[in-house]
């Protein structure tokens, strides 16, 4: 039961990434492709039915970590303080700047709210692809299980790293520059006019950035945490991540060439769904690596619950997955079609 909660989570974070990701690329892109009143709207109605129903994955994963992995959310939640609580301000924001922008009609109070969506959105991805560093990189975890990790101290990755150093402060950038290609391909879709013009626009160029980025991001990778390509060469099962991330790249630039809106946002979100899947795969069983020694790495096995509480938590999971996913298959569905002002009914 170990391995299939760590699955769970693996898999619930990654549709928060695929689902929210989009939100954030929006949010990242919103001044660069939205110049009017109207056109930002747009931008907003366009996110607007989904964004808090998205952030519930969060959420949601975080309460699994609880329940499955103890030890784990203990640690990881004392030792990034700071961060978390970043992120949580961050989203606080990224609401206030959607629902409270139209609430005056005056230049100055929607600019100033613009502004900050657009700058929460880029950081919380920045912080949010950094703590993906800092999992795949490690922190200094000692013998009692727990760690303190300061925002920075000399930017290496060992032996006593932070939280930023050269490598996350890498991940987090090339997690801005994907979910800032999610977007665009998302408004594409979603949005009209010259919203949908501007965004397809920068997804070529994004997405070619994004390619062309893989190269020094995998070297970092692997130059910081090699065990991780030592398992995908012995793991044949995880190598469908691989082809699926792959497929997905291409998927959006064929798609791009062929001026298919939808296709090129489900390209996206495979190749996201791919990069984190197989990130996953070769990380498990470690959940938080200890840079002072391996040993004190928790783990799938030794941070876990009892087995008893375990498989009956997945017995209830499984009928509550299918009504979530359920539930946002109908969500879409009820607003499919481009997102337009007049459909947001002056909300936004």
């Amino acid at each position: 039961m170990e391995a299939a909660w760590f699955a769970v989570i693996g898999f619930m974070l990654v549709i928060y990434v695929v689902l929210d990701g989009f939100d954030f690329g929006a949010g990242i892109l919103h001044l660069l492709i939205a110049k009017t009143d109207e056109e930002r709207r747009t931008v907003l109605a366009a996110i607007g039915p989904f964004w808090d129903g998205n952030e519930v994955w969060l959420v949601a994963a975080g309460g699994v970590l609880v329940f499955a992995f103890p030890r784990v959310y203990s640690a990881a939640f004392s030792g990034f303080y700071l961060p978390l609580t970043m992120v949580l301000w961050l989203l606080i924001l990224r609401g206030l700047s959607i629902e409270l922008r139209s609430h005056q009609d005056n230049p100055l109070w929607r600019n100033f709210w613009d502004v900050s969506f657009a700058l929460a959105s880029a950081i919380i991805a920045a912080v949010l692809g950094a703590s993906l560093g800092n999992l795949i990189r490690g922190v200094p975890l000692d013998r009692s299980g727990y760690f303190r990790a300061v925002l920075f101290t000399n930017f290496r990755t060992r032996p006593d790293p932070g939280v930023l150093d050269w490598y996350t402060i890498l991940i987090g950038l090339f997690a801005v520059a994907v979910l800032a290609g999610h977007g665009a391909v998302y408004l594409w879709w979603k949005a009209s006019g010259a919203v949908a013009d501007r965004a397809e626009r920068l997804a070529k160029g994004l997405w070619v950035g994004i390619v062309v980025a893989l190269l020094p991001v995998t070297w970092a990778t692997d130059f910081v945490q090699p065990t991780l390509f030592e398992r995908f060469l012995g793991r044949p099962w995880s190598w469908p991540f691989l082809l699926l991330a792959l497929s997905g790249a291409a998927a959006v630039f064929f798609s791009l060439g062929r001026r298919r809106d939808l296709d090129a946002f489900l390209g996206s979100s495979a190749f996201i769904f791919g990069m984190l899947g197989i990130t996953a795969a070769e990380m498990f069983p470690t959940i938080l690596p200890s840079t002072i020694d391996a040993a004190y790495s928790l783990t799938a096995w030794n941070a876990a619950s009892g087995s008893h509480g375990l498989r009956i938590g997945f017995a209830w999971w499984v009928p509550a997955i299918v009504l979530a996913i359920a539930y946002f298959a109908y969500l879409f569905r009820l607003f499919r079609g481009k997102a337009s002002v007049r459909s947001a009914n002056g909300r936004y």
